[in-house]
């Protein structure tokens, strides 16, 4: 009996100028680790992206929304299936299956008045048990215990009005982290106003955006025990559709300002039975760029890090693939689809073996 699985994949990616991640004044996201102050992409930020490329790789019933107007979804469903009903009397319907389970709804549109993830599932479910008559205020509530979408599944919920809705996440995603130190530029634009006066030859506007460029060290784990209990048979593919999405997904902050959407340089995806490792440490002193650049001194870092670890903890993982010439010393590596396919592979004949 296996008990504890774990995949944990480490990235290494390098992102031209960009803002894909800014705070409250605008400027892109720091921290300081190490002693230094490091470029920062939010775990927020990048899972978001994830959720959006989602979209693109699993059936959209399998999908759930993050959102406040979770009574306009129900009060749809409802109209859907009984489509005499007014949309007044559907909207209280609706209102009331949620009162039913437990929340408390501010208002058909503010809900219950923050963000609230709810899958398809149970948005057909509670819609059904309203339009059936049922008074069971406990079948109201177990509609939405149950049957969470694969997004929910893996980054949890939570109900703030009633904890018993809650679902722990089954995956992690770590902050983004450059391996270096990084400072923040400004760039000075103007632009031109093509219809101006011939007497004014003067900027229609005049502005400036805050930038920075790094190589990243991202890092995320899935539970892939805790994770079969909702996904099942589809536990492997589950995982496979994750690592994709968190090796091809970006946040899309200024995109269009700077086009910055890059690939990874190298992937390290290890399976693991003891616990999930952060290798972070590996950066806790900053690499200098030589010239070569940032991403070669980081690919030797990341290596020589993870092998003295593991050298020390004598705790290498049961299974590990790879892709980049950085992670060549830790693992054989090949193509990123290759990659995809040998872990859900693996991990298949593992579940399998569990039954």
């Amino acid at each position: 009996m296996i008990k504890n699985l774990y995949v944990d994949i480490h990235v290494l990616q390098t992102v031209p100028p960009s803002c894909v991640n800014r705070d409250d004044t605008g400027s892109p996201k720091t921290a300081v680790y190490g002693g230094s102050t490091r470029a920062r992409v939010s775990s927020q930020a990048w899972k978001h992206a994830i959720r959006q490329y989602f979209e693109t790789i699993f059936p959209a019933e399998q999908l759930g929304k993050r959102t406040k107007h979770i009574v306009e979804l129900v009060k749809e469903a409802i109209c859907k299936n009984n489509p005499e009903l007014t949309s007044e009397k559907a909207e209280k319907m609706a209102i009331k299956a949620f009162e039913n389970a437990g929340l408390k709804i501010k208002d058909a549109t503010k809900g219950t008045d923050a963000l609230f993830f709810i899958s398809e599932s149970q948005i057909q479910a509670l819609a059904q048990l309203t339009i059936d008559g049922e008074t069971d205020k406990k079948k109201y509530k177990e509609a939405l215990q149950k049957n969470p979408s694969i997004d929910m599944a893996m980054f949890g919920r939570m109900a703030a009005s009633d904890p018993s809705l809650n679902y722990d996440a089954t995956v992690q995603v770590a902050h983004s982290i450059s391996t270096h130190t990084a400072h923040n530029e400004y760039d000075y634009f103007t632009a031109v106003d093509d219809c101006s006066r011939e007497d004014n030859a003067g900027a229609g506007h005049l502005g400036t955006v805050e930038f920075n460029s790094a190589t990243l060290y991202r890092f995320a784990t899935v539970n892939v025990k805790e994770l079969a209990k909702f996904a099942g048979t589809e536990t492997a593919q589950a995982v496979r559709n994750f690592m994709e999405a968190f090796i091809y997904s970006m946040p899309t902050g200024k995109e269009n300002t700077f086009a910055n959407r890059t690939l990874p340089n190298d992937i390290y995806i290890a399976v693991r039975n003891d616990q999930p490792i952060n290798l972070c440490g590996a950066f806790e002193k900053p690499v200098q760029a030589g010239q070569k650049g940032y991403i070669q001194a980081s690919e030797k870092a990341f290596v020589d890090y993870t092998s003295k670890l593991y050298q020390q903890y004598g705790n290498a993982p049961e299974m590990a693939f790879g892709m980049g010439d950085g992670c060549a010393e830790l693992v054989e590596t090949t193509a990123v689809p290759a990659v995809l396919d040998s872990l859900e592979n693996y991990l298949q004949g593992k579940l399998e073996n569990e039954k």
